[in-house]
């Protein structure tokens, strides 16, 4: 995935996390906080690769990381989830130097770069250092970023249009929730033709 797409879905996600509540910080956090630090950190992952939008930058530190890891390595694995969940369950302490919404809104950029590497043809190694690759490969690469573009922007839209609170998650019947919330929406715009 480009650059831009991991930009585009980080903004997606952090507008899905916030309107589905994914944590009781993210539901009641300021949209200045979340979409800025999800967009910082939503390229991190990629640091294990020299030619990467911030490997290219970051070059002293790239470099090393690329060749203890490999690109697609450790920074993409359920090592790194793991400490992105764990980091999502953090109560920071008042007064500390980054707010906890923005916190959140950081670790989140971090994992929706890795989910969206998952809808590559190459995946994820979940299980580093195994090397199996995890993916649902929707984008193609010899399809260009247009796919990429559409599918991302599809997904913020959907977002955006996503009623806040639906998903209780944790709740027996959410997925009941989704389809009948997708039902109406396409009852409504049959309704407006």
């Amino acid at each position: 995935m480009t650059a831009e797409g991991h930009l585009i879905f980080a903004i997606a996600s952090a507008i899905f996390a916030k309107r589905a509540e994914l944590t009781p910080v993210l539901a009641s956090a300021d949209w200045w906080h979340i979409i800025p630090a999800t967009l910082l950190t939503c390229l991190l992952p990629d640091i294990d690769h020299p030619k990467s939008f911030l490997g290219q930058r970051l070059r002293w530190l790239s470099q090393p990381i690329a060749r203890a890891f490999g690109h697609r390595g450790f920074t993409h694995s359920l090592l790194a989830v793991a400490g992105g969940v764990a980091l999502l369950q953090l109560k920071l302490p008042a007064g500390w130097l980054i707010p906890a919404d923005a916190f959140q809104g950081m670790v989140l950029g971090y994992l929706s770069h890795i989910v969206a590497d998952m809808l590559t043809p190459a995946g994820v190694p979940l299980l580093w250092p195994c090397r199996w690759r995890f993916r649902l490969p929707l984008l193609r690469s010899q399809k260009g970023n247009q796919l990429e573009r559409v599918l991302c922007t599809g997904l913020v839209i959907y977002a955006l249009w996503f009623p806040a609170g639906a998903l209780p998650f944790g709740a027996s019947e959410w997925t009941s929730q989704v389809v009948n919330s997708a039902q109406n929406h396409i009852e409504r715009l049959i309704k407006k033709q």
